[in-house]
């Protein structure tokens, strides 16, 4: 259901980007502002992972440096049946945490100390869990369409508005451009971060069959949400990437609304919660086999 209406709100894109192209009334501008944004987002496509750690200061680690960690990481990718993805810390007491890379084969898993610090066992195996799971569905490229039709979409009503592809046609024309201009970008960048929050949920629930039990992401989403003004510095600087994240690590973020890229916490824990009891009433609702499960991961090297 969720990769149809992915699907669905692409295609609302395109048509978007077909009628605009309609309105100015020129085919020269708009392949021209297709062509430019297929090669920015093209760029970003194969850079994004590497852009992404750099900004917010990521730093690898191995199993000799945060040998916890990196074991958490291993178990999730191999019942979720990925290759190892590359495991990074970002040093800032926000708990969060997020997925890159172009494909299964060239991701990367981030987690903050806060998020380390803050979370038990089963909690961080369910976070983990979520991020592989975008690495399964290869949100990345979905999230990547959909950025190169929202920014051919606002080039080319820039172009429109600028260079007047309908004013031949009069005041009306001119009047179907100007709006287009304005109304067109902000469309599509709802119908983007609608597809952005369309992936958390199946994201929550992949990551929820990948760890065995839905519950453990359930209460990390309840500790993250509850992070009492924490702010994240390089999230601030970085507004872009907010995103990429499992909660949205910008400080202004209140509301459920169209203009925000995550489903309400709640929301998302009330699903996670109805696929608990789902699995619980199949008999699949798993646990840690490790008779010291209830010993923590451990990283006492970014610990405090």
């Amino acid at each position: 259901m969720n990769f149809t209406k992915t699907m669905l709100l692409l295609a609302a894109m395109t048509a978007l980007f077909m009628g605009v192209g309609a309105l100015i009334g020129g085919t020269g501008g708009a392949l021209i502002a297709l062509v430019v944004a297929i090669g920015m987002n093209g760029f970003a496509y194969w850079n994004s992972g590497t852009m992404a750690l750099r900004a917010h200061r990521a730093k690898q680690v191995d199993a000799q440096t945060a040998p916890g960690l990196y074991r958490v990481v291993e178990g999730m990718a191999v019942g979720a049946g990925l290759p190892m993805p590359g495991v990074y810390v970002i040093e800032q007491p926000q708990p969060n945490a997020f997925a890159t890379g172009r494909n299964p084969e060239n991701a990367a898993v981030a987690v903050t100390t806060g998020l380390v610090q803050r979370l038990n066992d089963e909690e961080l195996a369910g976070v983990i869990a979520h991020e592989l799971a975008h690495i399964k569905n290869r949100d990345t490229l979905t999230m990547t369409v959909a950025a190169t039709v929202a920014g051919a979409i606002s080039m080319l009503a820039n172009f429109g508005m600028f260079f007047g592809g309908g004013r031949e046609r009069g005041a009306a024309g001119f009047i179907g451009v100007l709006v287009a201009a304005i109304l067109a970008p902000l469309a599509a960048m709802m119908i983007q971060m609608m597809i952005s929050r369309t992936r958390e949920y199946s994201a929550d629930r992949l990551g929820g069959e990948i760890c065995g039990n839905p519950m453990w992401l359930a209460s990390a989403l309840g500790r993250i949400a509850n992070r009492r003004g924490l702010e994240m510095e390089s999230a601030e600087r970085n507004p872009a990437s907010a995103h990429l994240f499992i909660v949205n690590p910008l400080s202004g973020h209140r509301f459920d609304s169209l203009f925000t890229t995550h489903p309400k916490t709640e929301n998302r824990i009330a699903a996670l919660e109805a696929q608990a009891a789902e699995m619980a009433r199949m008999g699949d609702l798993g646990g840690f086999d490790d008779s010291d499960h209830d010993r923590r991961w451990g990283m006492p090297e970014i610990r405090r």
